[in-house]
C-alpha cells in the first residue's frame, strides 16, 4: 500500500497565497462520471497538473497536493479512478480499495486522465496551454504512461512508480517507453522494497534506448511513500523532490 488515509504530503502551504478549490464531477470518453478535485490559483501561469492518486483513490492527501500545485501558480486536478465500479461520493479509511484497484484498466485511467487534462485546457479550468501529470505509487507507473496516450502532454512525473507491467497485466513504462512522447521525471525511493533497483535501471535503459529526455533520482535510504509529512527523517529528501517536480515543470512547460 502506499499513503496512510491521515497521511498529508510533505509540502509546506503557502500562507497568504489566493486559491480556491472545488469537488468536480467529470465524465470519460466512456460516459463515466467520476470524482475529481480541482484547485486553481489566483495568478495562474497557464500550466496544469493532473495529480493520479496511489491505490486509495482520490482522498485527502491528494486535494491537499492539488492545492499546494495551486499556490505555485498551476492550475491542478487530482482524479479517481474508481467511477466505475464505486461511484462518485466520497471515502472513508474503511474503503475496501483494492477490490475496485483489481477492476481497474490502464485505457480507463488513461481516458479519466484525458478528461481532467480537457478540464484543464478549458477556461473552467484554466485554459492551461502547458500540461503534466504526477502520480504516486499505483499513480506513479500509470503517470509515466500518459506519455504514450496522445495528450499532448510536457512532461510525466512518478513518485516510486514500478515501471514494469501494470497491475492488469498491460504494458508498464519501460515495455512502452518507445512510444512516450514527453519528458519523463522518476523520483525513486532506494530503500524501496518493492521496486529493486534492477527495475530502476531496466528503466533507465529503455528510456535513453528511446531517445527520452529523462530524469531519474533514486534517494538513497529513502522507503516507498517517503513523500510523507509525518516521515520527519525523510523531509529533505521530500522537499528536494518537490524542489524537482517544480523545476522539471518549469523548464518543460
Amino acid at each position: 500500500m502506499c499513503h496512510e488515509y491521515y497521511a498529508l504530503p510533505a509540502v509546506t502551504p503557502i500562507s497568504g497565497a489566493a486559491v480556491d478549490s472545488e469537488d468536480l464531477v467529470l465524465e470519460s470518453a466512456d460516459g463515466t462520471k467520476f470524482a475529481a478535485f480541482l484547485a486553481r490559483p489566483g495568478d495562474s501561469t497557464g500550466t496544469g497538473v493532473v495529480v493520479l492518486p496511489d491505490v486509495r483513490g482520490l482522498f485527502r492527501f491528494y486535494e491537499e497536493l492539488a492545492l499546494r500545485f495551486a499556490e505555485e501558480g498551476i492550475n491542478s486536478v487530482a482524479i479517481d479512478y474508481f467511477g466505475r465500479t464505486a461511484g462518485v461520493g466520497k471515502r472513508g479509511e474503511d474503503f475496501p480499495f483494492m477490490e475496485h484497484v483489481a477492476q481497474t484498466k490502464a485505457p480507463q485511467i488513461a481516458a479519466d486522465a484525458g478528461a481532467a487534462i480537457a478540464h484543464l485546457r478549458s477556461p473552467e479550468g484554466g485554459s492551461c496551454s502547458s500540461l503534466f501529470t504526477v502520480g504516486f505509487c499505483f499513480g506513479g507507473g500509470n503517470s509515466w504512461m500518459q506519455a504514450a496516450a496522445g495528450h499532448g502532454l510536457s512532461g510525466v512525473i512518478g513518485f516510486y512508480g514500478r515501471p514494469g507491467e501494470g497491475r492488469d497485466g498491460s504494458p508498464g513504462a519501460a515495455a512502452s517507453a518507445g512510444k512516450f512522447e514527453a519528458p519523463v521525471l522518476a523520483l525513486m525511493g532506494g530503500a524501496d522494497q518493492g521496486i529493486p533497483k534492477e527495475q530502476v535501471d531496466e528503466y533507465e535503459a529503455a528510456l535513453e534506448a528511446a531517445g527520452v529526455k529523462h530524469e531519474i533520482v533514486t534517494y538513497e535510504g529513502a522507503p516507498h511513500s517517503f513523500f510523507d509529512r509525518s516521515y520527519e527523517e525523510h523531509a529533505e529528501t521530500a522537499a528536494d523532490a518537490w524542489k524537482r517536480v517544480l523545476a522539471f515543470i518549469a523548464s518543460n512547460k
